[in-house]
């Protein structure tokens, strides 16, 4: 089985008098060590998706299965277990808390874990250094770049191993130069430490750094394509 196997997966929210039909019978297995870019427009489903991918929703129907279990009707315990064990999470907002240091946010992770303090800052230390921010460990998110804070987030997304990384418009709030930058570092992890990396993105300048695009449009796949390396 794939590490990420959807099947059949509906997704219905209900507004009252309205029913919003967000995913509509999606399919899809994704390998590990893959680097997919999942695309469309607004209200596609791409981002329902995500959130399903991601254990933050459930689908109405349908099987989610995550390195080989079926995590669709986990309760919320369980999920937020999953979540900090499997699943590293990037945004298009960085999500950095504005008081704490480079270093505090990405031990952030572990403390959930129960992870020793000398094992979370030698841990955050090494996914600071990573990303090429190790000399900027003490400085406050306002102290940082939008990119330097975009490198912070994905250290922190890496820094427990988890094995998928979920990334929301990781350049949304970039310029090209920057985004271009972020998209080689998450080109290099993926490569050299062999995370599986899915994107959330509406540009396809960004989406060429995948080796596979999935569109999505009406809640439904219309296309899922290999590429080649870039």
């Amino acid at each position: 089985m794939a590490l990420i196997e959807v099947k059949d997966i509906v997704k219905i929210y209900d507004l009252g008098d309205v029913q919003v039909n967000a995913l509509q019978g999606v399919f899809l297995g994704i390998e590990s060590g893959e680097f997919v870019a999942i695309m469309g427009p607004s209200g596609s489903g791409k981002s329902t998706l995500m959130n399903i991918l991601g254990c933050l929703d459930q689908p109405t129907s349908g099987e989610y299965y995550l390195d080989s279990t079926d995590v669709s009707r986990l309760s919320p315990d369980d999920l937020a277990e999953i979540r900090n064990r499997k699943i590293g999470f990037v945004f298009q907002g960085f999500n950095l808390l504005p008081r704490t240091s480079a270093l505090e946010n990405v031990e952030l992770p572990m403390l959930y874990a129960g992870v020793p303090i000398r094992e979370k800052h030698e841990k955050a230390r090494q996914a600071l250094l990573a990303v090429g921010l190790l000399e900027r460990e003490h400085h406050h998110p306002n102290q940082l770049s939008g990119g330097e804070q975009q490198r912070v987030a994905i250290a922190r997304a890496m820094v427990n191993n988890a094995p998928i990384i979920l990334a929301d418009e990781p350049t949304g709030n970039l310029d090209t130069k920057t985004s271009v930058e972020i998209m080689q570092l998450l080109t290099r992890l993926n490569q050299e430490r062999g995370e599986t990396i899915l994107i959330i993105t509406h540009e396809p300048d960004i989406a060429k750094f995948c080796r596979r695009q999935i569109r999505f449009l009406d809640g439904k796949v219309i296309s899922d394509e290999r590429m080649a390396p870039q």
